[in-house]
């Protein structure tokens, strides 16, 4: 019997989902700042949220549980904080601040999902995910020692990138019962709500309308950066939990100082280099976590996108679905041993 790579490490798919929305959303900050200039925060921000509506539009799929109408509290939440005050803080952040600035603050993303996590959801942190979180920590301090010795940075504008990564750490935490629904909904769901929200606000503030291209620009950033980036991220949270997928996803800030870097934000240094080495053994921590005991899961029921060979799932068809599909469906109580991270069939304490 042949055992996959991520049946052995259940961490792995959720890493390199982590990692995919991680280098769309890195280079998402830089590009941005370019195109963003001279426009409003609110305009920027509803320009970005279009491009994210369209993306979750195409990303739509048959296969997976709907949105109900119970999900639109939290949809709203979440709206609320990533789609509108997130963006908006960054955007006014970049205007004041380099690109390379911007993204190293960016790292803290990971520290306040962590803690949203620990708040709402007890995730907990062991041993080698801990590992990974000071190694993505150090290599995110690094950088910003390295930025800080250039005097150009201003702190309002530091300021507000460290709002807005408040405000998308507890966008994370909150987007964690989501992740069992359709991504693509989700996504048409949040940016629908966030680009209304900030449109609205971009017209009452008065703001300058964009150019055709800068518009296009940030329509194809928003799509990409944040809707297909937003869908692989809440595939990853399904598969690994909302604290180890915001670990991961802390290298983005590294690969959008590396774009501004290139755009010739600034010239590259020693310690960004340590820096990059510090966030890579994080990642690869990550990636080879392999955490399991014996463990009992209580009788359940919910409606999510699942498989028959996982462990989890021996409820019976007639006939057979091959691949992927959802539907309601009870989980027994049921005790076994083998390696999980904290993803909807486990949350279970320590």
């Amino acid at each position: 019997m042949i055992i996959s790579l991520t049946s052995r490490w259940p961490a792995v798919r959720g890493s390199a989902l982590a990692l995919a929305a991680a280098v769309l959303f890195g280079i998402s900050t830089p590009l941005i700042q370019r195109w963003g200039a001279g426009l409003g925060a609110f305009a920027t921000a509803a320009l970005l949220y279009i491009g994210a509506a369209a993306a979750g539009v195409l990303l739509r799929a048959d296969r997976e549980a709907h949105v109900v109408r119970a999900d639109f509290p939290r949809l709203l939440a979440v709206a609320a904080a990533g789609a509108v005050a997130g963006p908006v803080a960054l955007a006014w952040g970049l205007q004041r601040t380099s690109g390379t600035s911007a993204s190293l603050m960016l790292t803290l993303e990971a520290l306040f999902t962590a803690a949203f996590a620990w708040v709402f959801f007890r995730e907990t942190l062991r041993r080698r995910a801990s590992a990974a979180m000071l190694l993505l920590l150090a290599g995110g301090l690094t950088l910003v020692l390295d930025q800080s010795r250039d005097s150009g940075a201003r702190l309002l504008g530091l300021l507000a990138t460290l709002v807005a990564t408040a405000a998308w750490g507890l966008d994370n935490t909150l987007s964690r019962v989501l992740a069992e629904r359709d991504p693509g909904q989700v996504i048409v769901a949040k940016a629908g709500l966030g680009a209304t929200a900030t449109s609205l606000l971009a017209l009452a503030s008065g703001e300058p309308l964009p150019s055709v291209t800068a518009a296009l620009a940030l329509f194809v950033i928003g799509a990409t950066g944040y809707g297909l980036s937003l869908r692989f991220y809440l595939l990853a949270q399904r598969a690994f939990g909302a604290a180890r997928t915001a670990s991961v996803f802390a290298f983005a800030p590294f690969i959008g100082a590396a774009l501004a870097v290139a755009m010739s934000d600034r010239a590259f240094s020693p310690l960004m280099v340590l820096g990059s080495v510090l966030m890579l053994g994080g990642v690869f921590l990550h990636v080879t976590e392999s955490h399991g005991h014996e463990h009992e899961h209580g009788a359940m029921e919910h409606e999510h996108a699942h498989v028959h060979d996982d462990g989890h799932h021996d409820h019976r068809h007639e006939p057979m679905p091959e691949g992927s599909h959802s539907h309601v469906h009870r989980h027994e109580p049921l005790r076994h041993a083998h390696p999980h991270v904290p993803d909807a069939h486990h949350t279970h304490r320590h």
